[in-house]
This record gives C-alpha cells, sequence and structure tokens, in this order.
C-alpha cells in the first residue's frame, strides 16, 4: 500500500469572517487584489460588501465578473486581460465554483509563456509551470458545492475542442480561505439543493473510488453525514445559519476527499455541461442514481457500511432509496431530459465521457458502450 497524500490550506470559518478579507490579502502579499466573480454575483449585497471592506482597508475595488456558469477559455483569457491592465498583484476568487476555478486559474496562467492546455492534469504536466510566477490566491466560496476553494486544479471548456479540461499546480491552492456562511444565505433554494448535491456526489465517488487513502475516505463519510442532516434544512429554510455552516464544511470536505479519486457521475456530467450547458451539481444529482446502481457489484459491502453509519436502513436498497427520496425532496429532476439533455449527442458525449480525466476512478471501468447505456437510463428514467 504506497500513496502519496496531501491536504489543504488555512480556512477562516464562521459568520461574519468576511470581514477579515484585508487581514487575509496582507498574509497573501496582496496590495492590489482583483475580486473575480460572475456577472450574476457582480451586483449583489454581498460582493459590493467585500469590495467595500477592500476599499476601506486602501486595497482598491478591482472587480473581474466575466465568468459563465461553465466557464471557457475565453473568460480566462479576458480574466487575464483585466489582471494586467489593474496591475494587481493576486487575486480574490469569489464565489461559486466557476468563479472559484476561473481566480485560480487567471493567477496561475497570467504570467507564463506556455498556454494552460499544457498543464492538464496528466502525469506530472503540471511541473511544466513556472512556480515563481503564480500569484497568490485567496478563495472566498458563496455557494457551498464544488469545495474549489480548498483545491489544487481548475476546470475550464476548450472551446475549440468542445470539453473540459482540468488544469493543475499545488500553487493553485489558495493561500487562505474565508468560509463564511452569511454569504450563503441568499442562496435560492434550486441552487443550494444543486450545490448541495455536487458536495453530497463528490463525497460519495470519493468513498467509492477503488484508490487507497483511508483519510480521505473518513472525510468523506462525514462530508455525507452533514449533507444528509443538514441540506434539507439549508433548503427550506435559507438563513438557518447552522446548517448553512455545515453545508460550506461538506463542500470543502467533498473536496479534500475526491483527491481520493471520482468516477462516472462526473465524467458522465462534464460532456453534458459542456455540450447542453447544464448546471454541474443538479447534472451530477441527475446522473448519481443511474451510475449507482451501475455500480453496485463493485461496491454493494461499502455501500452497506455506509448506509448503517448514516442511519440509513436496508443496505444498498435502502441507501437507494434515501438518494432518489431526497433528490424528490430537493426538486431534482429524475431524468436529464427535464434539464434539457436530449438523445441527439448520446455517442458524442460517450466517447468524451470514457476520456474524461474523472472516469479512471469508477469502480467498474467505462467503456463508450456502458456510457451510451448509462445516458439512455438517465433520458427514460430507469435506474
Amino acid at each position: 500500500m504506497q500513496a502519496n497524500w496531501s491536504y489543504p490550506t488555512t480556512i477562516w470559518f464562521g459568520a461574519g469572517r468576511i470581514e477579515g478579507l484585508p487581514e487575509a490579502c496582507g498574509k497573501a502579499g496582496m496590495e492590489r487584489p482583483l475580486l473575480v466573480t460572475d456577472a450574476g454575483l457582480a451586483n449583489l449585497p454581498i460582493t459590493a460588501r467585500a469590495l467595500d471592506i477592500l476599499e476601506k482597508a486602501g486595497l482598491g475595488r478591482g472587480l473581474f465578473s466575466g465568468v459563465d456558469s461553465n466557464p471557457t477559455d475565453t473568460n480566462l483569457a479576458a480574466g487575464i486581460d483585466a489582471f494586467k491592465a489593474g496591475g494587481h498583484d493576486g487575486v480574490i476568487a469569489f464565489g461559486g465554483g466557476s468563479a472559484l476555478d476561473v481566480g485560480k486559474l487567471i493567477a496561475f496562467q497570467a504570467d507564463q509563456v506556455r498556454p494552460v492546455w499544457d498543464f492538464e492534469d496528466i502525469g506530472d504536466w503540471w511541473t511544466r509551470a513556472n512556480a515563481e510566477v503564480i500569484w497568490p490566491i485567496i478563495a472566498v466560496p458563496t455557494t457551498s458545492g464544488t469545495g474549489s476553494e480548498v483545491g489544487r486544479a481548475g476546470v475550464v471548456t476548450n472551446t475549440a475542442e468542445e470539453v473540459k479540461k482540468v488544469i493543475f499546480h499545488p500553487k493553485m491552492l489558495p493561500s487562505v480561505v474565508i468560509s463564511d456562511p452569511d454569504l450563503t444565505v441568499g442562496l435560492p433554494p434550486h441552487i443550494t439543493a444543486g450545490t448541495g448535491m455536487d458536495a453530497f456526489v463528490h463525497c460519495l465517488e470519493a468513498y467509492c473510488a477503488p484508490s487507497y487513502h483511508p483519510m480521505s475516505e473518513g472525510i468523506a463519510v462525514e462530508g455525507m453525514r452533514l449533507v444528509k442532516d443538514y441540506l434539507p434544512r439549508a433548503y427550506a429554510k435559507g438563513d438557518d445559519i447552522e446548517a448553512r455552516g455545515h453545508m460550506m464544511s461538506a463542500a470543502a470536505m467533498g473536496a479534500v476527499a475526491f483527491q481520493k479519486g471520482l468516477g462516472g457521475i462526473h465524467s458522465l456530467s462534464h460532456p453534458a455541461g459542456v455540450l447542453y450547458h447544464t448546471h454541474h451539481g443538479l447534472t451530477n444529482a441527475v446522473y448519481l442514481p443511474y451510475v449507482l446502481a451501475f455500480n453496485r457489484p463493485a461496491i454493494e459491502k461499502k455501500i452497506d457500511r455506509l448506509a448503517a453509519w448514516l442511519g440509513i436502513g436496508g443496505g444498498f436498497d435502502g441507501f437507494m432509496k434515501y438518494i432518489l427520496d431526497v433528490r424528490s425532496e430537493l426538486g431534482i429532476a429524475h431524468t436529464s431530459a427535464e434539464i434539457g439533455i436530449d438523445d441527439k449527442q448520446t455517442e458524442r458525449m460517450a466517447a468524451m465521457a470514457v476520456v474524461d480525466p474523472t472516469a479512471g476512478g469508477n469502480p467498474i471501468p467505462l467503456t463508450v458502450e456502458i456510457c451510451c447505456d448509462l445516458y439512455r437510463r438517465a433520458l427514460a428514467g430507469t435506474v
């Protein structure tokens, strides 16, 4: 049993911790930070509050908000232009997974001389980067889903190839994370549901991945417990600050856990996001039971144990019932057709899914034929 393990960074957790943003900038060595977010957040009070805090501390109010929900290389190029034009010396990645990923990638890529695709998360490609020119990063999540705030990678769509790429470097890990549940109170219920189920899927796929990483596996189990206990509360009552706080923890735990691996849910979801522009967390939640059922021969005993730990009776069948019931409770679509996916690109998506970096972590090896079948089952609703 041999493995390489790494765990994350400084996290300032708690309601109101956004007030410490200037201190975090000082810790990271920033004097002219660029706050990177998406267009939907740019004009909201939580963003204005963060910019006001920065301005009051003499740190300016640099803002870039050109981030799409499924971020692209075009977004990244525009962000780098804004970073250089403003003479910035670091990035505050502020928002959901898309803004966090683009913010980290701006800081990473701004002064590299090679194209960003040269640093895809393949083997030791990250060593091609010049680590000395990577700018500091602070991450401030405003949703509880991706956990990108504690990750060392960013996902971006290559528009020429129409495929999502994972870009990795250890120095993309933010130096400080401000995890303030106050910033998530205004999330609408459907976003709370989609992002929360994303955190659950991260934990579940990490738990089921066949690689050896008992620390990540333990974190994954507790992350799923937090989602089980607190996501319905956060969904039903958005200002439940206790539930919001536990969901922020679960999201970060999922991202820590999935260094053990992801799997078929993500490998199906990524092509759908690129070609149909679906919300990533929601798409994961839709594909979840279909992949779970497919993987049953390889994971049934592990799911039996997990169900017992989570207080769910009935072993694998009871766990599947819980998944279907909680999706219904949270208003998650049962079929992929309900989120705008059709059968016109099934074969193309399947071909993309089997080469997605997450596919290798699935407990049962994936083929194009298997992925086609899973896509069709999800369209028809046949678990």
